[in-house]
């Protein structure tokens, strides 16, 4: 198994490059996994899961605008700075 990303729901295009770059997949509406290294939305104006008050100690992409491959590369590097899971 890949390293678990979350991805909102309609980003069917960065789904499908993450899963071909290797990564698991997982859909954003299903809540974020405690395994999870990063997640991925498309514009974050109303905050994550709609609510402002959600604080996560792992990379948020901002997919809005960007191609798959900008996004896999973004990730790619964020996550190589992640800090070490602490569980």
């Amino acid at each position: 198994m890949g390293i678990r990303i979350v991805v909102e729901d309609s980003l069917h295009p960065i789904k499908d490059r993450l899963r071909a770059g290797g990564y698991d997949v997982v859909n954003l509406a299903g809540g974020i996994p405690w395994d999870a290294k990063a997640v991925v939305v498309n514009g974050m104006d109303d905050g994550l899961l709609g609510r402002q008050d959600v604080v996560t100690a792992i990379p948020v992409i901002n997919a809005d605008g960007r191609s798959p491959e900008d996004v896999a590369v973004e990730l790619g590097r964020r996550i190589s700075h992640s800090p070490p899971d602490p569980r």
